[in-house]
């Protein structure tokens, strides 16, 4: 169902979108129902699609969160506008390319809610893919570039790459044409096909556009088209050893795929006047259809803490300073995913980010507050206790006429969500609270347990009185220590009637409520609290090394207890643990037997004070 453009506030790819679509600038575009050039596409309707757009990642590692604004940009812009998205893999480089990555994006994208498919016009009720590889299209990328040598626009250079790149000049100072730049088309045909058929060694030729060496734009010097490379490619096998440039490619392969707008980031705007120099030639060649695609690009998405360079992450995978790539502390989708991060927090924090053209920085904290507003209405509460000190109830026989009684309490499952149920567990002669919760001299403003002690005139008071919540108002009345001086027990007593929802809770007012879990029905449970990898809001800036930076308190593993309700939560369950923030069931090591929860974020952000 297509949404109102309305819905979203504007922004400069929105106004271009609407301003073609107002000019009618793609309504004659034709799409065959799946990519090919200019005569496949003569034959077929007019495109369904007002608009198209691709995701066109390279399979050479996996997403991360910079990617997910690409994602959530060009899908989300072709579900506004009713046009398609196409995930395309651009699978040009063979060597550094693989399946795994291939199925790792597709999964990462389908996460994050986004479709490929889209209403199939030639079979109503069916959807068709638009799952797409680039190396799909090396059979036509040969025949532009035979096409392109024909027509004396492309040679093949058979210097060394070190003379290429003298010969390149620099911004000051214009190129040197190549001794190969007067070869014939025959001449160069004839080299171009011995690149093909192999006759050529690894590096010993490129072939190369023959635009302008003078150019102020040294992107538009000459540049390179395909390269000689015995590699086998995951998708093609060992059926080619030249493989086109990617820049070369890119633009070929949004013409055969029918795109109107390529939304790219801005590193490509440099690369723009190729793009459209090369669709424009082979649109004359008559290769390619009119309209032809255009390229618009906006500034990526910077998160501070996040490093997001593939090169950077594998680093920190293969040197070990994280546990693979799915380590809930990487930027990676994976990673994220497994942290506990959901695909609403993700995408609405890339909508609040913005799209422009100017660059700047997203503070990691919008992506928390992100998190924090999807969850806070949805996600069940629980109560744990991560750094565990025992409570015991000394007058817990006298209250209830035995030790072995079990108290039955509960609580709501979502506090504004009464259709979510409610919890139950039990209150018993000991339970276990958090270690912060007693203080043996209380500081200033302090309204959780404390024992008695003598006032400023010597005089006695009496211990803290707090509710220990959904339970009972207590009152503490000492601690017990172990020889080294720690203390291993608060002891304190009930006091009756004061159990809550019922008519005497409000009886005995009190200051102080704290979070419990009944010693007899407590899950035990591993919790690891994550935070951010780097100490540093640019871990890269000024040429540092990112190492410099680590966070040596990124990973902290404890052992805590939680109330009984949590043995049934699956992998990927998300809670609020009331206090903490929001955790979720591990998505790899949580078992039934062994519970592992992994904190996704806090209640509030703690680094503004750090």
């Amino acid at each position: 169902m297509t949404t109102t453009p309305d819905a979203k506030p504007s922004n400069f790819l929105r106004q271009i979108i609407e301003r073609d679509l107002a000019a009618g600038t793609y309504a004659d575009r034709r799409f065959a129902g799946s990519p090919g050039d200019a005569a496949h596409h003569a034959g077929g309707p007019l495109d369904a699609a007002r608009i198209r757009t691709r995701f066109p990642p390279e399979p050479n590692g996996y997403l991360h969160l910079g990617h997910a604004k690409s994602i959530t940009l060009n899908f989300g812009l072709a579900e506004e506008y009713g046009g398609v998205c196409h995930l395309r893999f651009d699978d040009t480089n063979p060597e550094k390319e693989e399946q795994e990555y291939v199925d790792a994006i597709a999964e990462a994208v389908h996460w994050l809610g986004f479709d490929w498919t889209a209403p199939d016009p030639e079979r109503p009720g069916t959807r068709r893919e638009h799952r797409y590889f680039a190396s799909d299209y090396f059979e036509f990328m040969y025949r532009a570039a035979e096409a392109l040598v024909e027509a004396g626009l492309a040679y093949v250079d058979e210097q060394s790459a070190e003379q290429m790149r003298a010969n390149r000049g620099d911004f000051s100072t214009p190129g040197t044409d190549s001794p190969f730049r007067i070869r014939t088309p025959a001449e160069n045909l004839a080299r171009l096909r011995a690149m093909r058929a192999g006759e050529l060694a690894d590096g010993a030729a490129v072939l190369r556009a023959k635009i302008d060496m003078a150019s102020p734009n040294i992107n538009l010097r000459d540049p390179a088209l395909y390269r000689i490379k015995r590699a086998t490619h995951h998708n093609t096998g060992d059926a080619w050893c030249i493989y086109p440039m990617y820049t070369y490619a890119h633009p070929i392969e949004d013409a055969l795929e029918g795109i109107t707008h390529s939304i790219c980031t801005l590193e490509f705007e440099d690369q723009r006047p190729f793009y459209d120099w090369l669709l424009e030639t082979l649109c004359d060649l008559g290769l390619l259809a009119r309209p032809r695609p255009h390229q618009h690009e906006f500034a990526r998405l910077n998160v501070t803490y996040v490093v997001t360079s593939k090169r950077k992450l594998r680093q920190l995978v293969e040197e070990k300073h994280v546990d693979g790539w799915d380590d809930p502390r990487m930027p990676t989708l994976v990673g994220l995913r497994r942290r506990g991060y959901t695909p609403e927090a993700i995408r609405l924090m890339c909508d609040r980010a913005g799209t422009s053209k100017a660059g700047g920085w997203t503070e990691y904290a919008a992506l928390d507050a992100a998190l924090r507003d999807d969850l806070d209405p949805k996600a069940p509460r629980a109560s744990v206790v991560l750094d565990p000190l025992r409570l015991k109830l000394t007058n817990f026989d006298a209250v209830f006429g035995s030790l072995a009684h079990r108290e039955p309490c509960h609580a709501p499952v979502h506090p504004a969500k009464p259709e979510m149920g409610r919890r139950d567990f039990a209150f018993t002669n000991e339970v276990w609270i958090e270690r912060d919760d007693f203080m043996e001299v209380p500081s200033k403003g302090y309204f959780r347990l404390f024992p008695p002690r003598a006032g400023a005139d010597g005089s006695p008071l009496a211990g803290s009185r707090v509710r220990m919540r959904f339970g009972y108002v207590v009152e503490c009345t000492g601690m017990e220590k172990d020889a080294d001086g720690r203390v291993t027990a608060v002891l304190a007593e009930i006091v009756p009637d004061t159990k809550s929802g019922t008519p005497g809770a409000d009886a005995v007012k009190v200051k102080g409520a704290i979070t419990w879990v009944g010693v007899g029905d407590a899950l035990p449970i591993e919790v690891r609290l994550y935070d951010r990898l780097f100490t540093d809001p640019q871990p890269e800036a000024d040429g540092r090394d990112m190492l410099e930076v680590l966070n040596p308190a990124s990973k902290k593993v404890v052992h805590g207890y939680a109330e009984p309700g949590l043995a049934s939560a699956q992998p990927g369950d998300r809670f609020q643990f009331e206090r903490h923030g929001y955790f979720v069931a591990d998505r790899v090591d949580h078992r039934a037997d062994r519970p592992v929860f992994n904190r996704t974020a806090t209640l509030k952000d703690t680094w503004t004070t750090r």
